[in-house]
């Protein structure tokens, strides 16, 4: 094979596909269009000038493009990591925030090596519709400040975008309805002088490209052991909205993203951020949406031209795009929010077949991520919700037959189901130690011990029949159960 020939092989399909390169192109656009208010009003919610969230939605989305694991996800500037920063910035000052992102970065890449992004297996299906749903609500509510105490031609202009986005589909996809929708909006407001919020009420808009350096602060422990804790938060909570982020992008596009990657990558995306002074950010699951379920874009392309757009528009077409009304944003992420929503979870059909459990998982997610207005909260909470619920459901799964001998000079107590600390808690009761026969057999070759809580409960059991003059054998053990039974036994009784 030739030269030319190796490289073709090794070129994406979609690099020749004009009708991809539309899709991610206008995609792009779309989403830095809805980037610009978002990041000003996280810079304002992290106390740092508007430029600061611009510049770091930029880099970030640059960087992670080039080396995420989750194709087409947005990452950028994001209120989850502004709450957590701001208290840094607000007592410490900007040079602070700027090395607590560059460290974060840091944590990031190391848990990322570290195999944290295993832990998601460990998220019921429960909780990930809990997230999606609750995401849904709070980006519905983020737009909520921009519908009050607003001039009244707002009102027909979001009602207009959200037709627009609705019908305009039916006539042709070749062009995002979002991007139609801001445009037309912007041609009427300004054709018509028609005074409403704009995009350039938010904050002033960058003029040129942001430059490296490093963060002035003085290189010591003491500002490594200030900025630490701040650091190691914002590396949690950006890698858990990441990680879940693109699991849904996952379900959404039924493709399959490494994890692995895109941890590491939050964390280089994140050092590069701070190199060049921004506030730091991880993946946007509004703007993601809008890429990914709106625009059809598959591709690190979208996700490429969202942060090159970004700058584009704010340096270059700045005045242009200052004009923007922002009831046309608002329209958009609106949509966002209801094609995000499942509404299938809470159908009466749905709810009837669910169980209580599962359906008590979900709202629990949903009020503790609105409540807190952190995901990462609620999908912690939810997690716990999810496996004490599954602990109680199982424990009751181990079953005790008990069947006499022949001659009555022995018993068989067969033990069905998986021992761990809340079924063999109940296992000790499950036996008649004063009226058994002097030989006691417990067959646990349909049971699995899972836990020393379990070891420690058949030891109890023997200890009890022993005070009673009568022997216990144990029978049946598969090769793990068999594995710490013999290293636990014996070895659990007060005083070891």
């Amino acid at each position: 094979m030739s030269p030319a020939a190796r490289l073709r092989g090794l070129k994406p399909d979609w690099i020749s596909d004009p009708r991809v390169w539309r899709t991610e192109v206008l995609g792009g656009l779309v989403v830095a269009l809805a980037l610009i208010p978002e990041a000003i009003s996280f810079s304002i919610i992290a106390g740092v000038d508007p430029a600061i969230g611009l510049f770091a939605s930029f880099t970030m989305a640059v960087t992670i493009a080039i080396v995420g694991g989750r194709r087409a996800m947005i990452s950028a500037a994001t209120g989850a990591v502004a709450l957590v920063i701001a208290p840094l910035n607000r007592e410490h000052g900007f040079g602070y925030l700027v090395a607590a992102v560059i460290l974060a970065g840091v944590f990031q890449i190391a848990l990322g090596a570290l195999g944290v992004a295993k832990l998601m297996r460990f998220v019921p299906r429960s909780v990930m519709v809990g997230f999606v749903n609750s995401l849904a609500i709070l980006i519905f509510m983020a737009q909520i400040p921009e519908m009050r105490g607003v001039p009244w031609p707002v009102y027909p202009l979001m009602a207009g975008g959200l037709a627009l986005m609705v019908f305009f589909p039916a006539l042709t996809t070749v062009i995002p309805a979002p991007l139609v929708s801001i445009v037309i909006l912007t041609v009427i407001t300004v054709a018509a002088g028609i005074a409403v919020p704009t995009v350039g009420g938010k904050g002033e808009l960058p003029s040129s490209l942001p430059v490296p350096g490093l963060p002035d602060v003085p290189f010591t422990l003491d500002t490594l052991t200030t900025i630490a804790p701040y650091a190691f938060a914002m590396a949690l909570v950006g890698l858990m909205e990441s990680l879940m982020t693109a699991k849904l992008v996952d379900e959404i596009t039924d493709t399959h993203s490494d994890k692995t990657r895109e941890s590491i990558g939050q964390g280089i995306a994140n050092v590069v951020t701070g190199f060049f002074g921004g506030m730091g950010g991880c993946a946007m699951i509004g703007q993601t949406m809008i890429n990914v379920k709106v625009s059809g874009a598959r591709t690190r392309l979208s996700t490429f031209l969202a942060g090159a757009f970004l700058m584009v528009l704010c340096i270059v077409f700045g005045p242009v795009v200052s004009d923007i009304p922002m009831a046309a944003l608002v329209a958009v992420m609106v949509m966002v929010s209801f094609a995000t929503f499942d509404w299938h979870s809470i159908a009466p059909k749905t709810l009837k077949r669910m169980p209580a459990g599962e359906i008590t998982v979900m709202v629990i997610t949903v009020v503790c991520v609105v409540a807190t207005h952190n995901l990462a909260i609620g999908v912690v909470v939810g997690s716990i919700t999810a496996m004490v619920v599954f602990a109680k459901r199982v424990a009751h799964l181990a079953e005790v037959t008990a069947t006499t001998g022949p001659d009555g000079s022995s018993v068989v107590y067969r033990v069905t189901g998986e021992l761990f600390f809340a079924s063999s808690n109940d296992l000790v009761g499950r036996f008649d130690y004063a009226t058994d026969p002097k030989k006691v057999v417990i067959d646990l070759s349909a049971a699995h011990i899972w836990d020393a809580s379990s070891v420690a409960a058949l030891d109890g059991i023997a200890a009890k029949y022993a005070q009673r003059g009568k022997t216990v054998e144990i029978t049946g053990l598969n090769d793990p159960s068999a594995d710490l039974h013999g290293k636990l036994t014996g070895e659990l009784a007060a005083g070891h």
